[in-house]
């Protein structure tokens, strides 16, 4: 028996983050042997834990208000004027790394 449920369709919004090297590959992992998307798995994974928390769930219920802004107005996306194109490559997740020392 996994540990996630099957999906179910909600709003979702988008979010830019980084993760440990291993937690990445894992995740990564992980919705390979699900047959599903990362994003989906971590969705699930904050629903399921976070849930658990019995300090954090009184927290929240005593500080009701939104701990993330919503907007006033919908935006819509704009088109780009000159779009980069892909050529064909497959976006990968992205590595960051540390920028050489220069001695001095």
């Amino acid at each position: 028996m996994t540990l996630i449920k099957p999906r179910t369709r909600k709003q979702t919004v988008r979010l830019i983050t980084k993760l440990f090297r291993e937690n990445n590959e894992t995740l990564y992992a992980y919705a390979k042997f699900l047959e599903e998307d990362v994003e989906y798995v971590l969705n699930q994974l904050i629903g399921t834990k976070l849930a658990k928390d019995k300090e954090f769930l009184r927290w929240r219920e005593s500080h009701p208000e939104l701990c993330v802004s919503r907007p006033s107005t919908p935006t819509k996306k704009l088109k780009a004027s000159h779009p980069t194109p892909s050529h064909g490559r497959e976006i990968s997740p992205s590595v960051e790394r540390e920028s050489p020392r220069v001695a001095g």
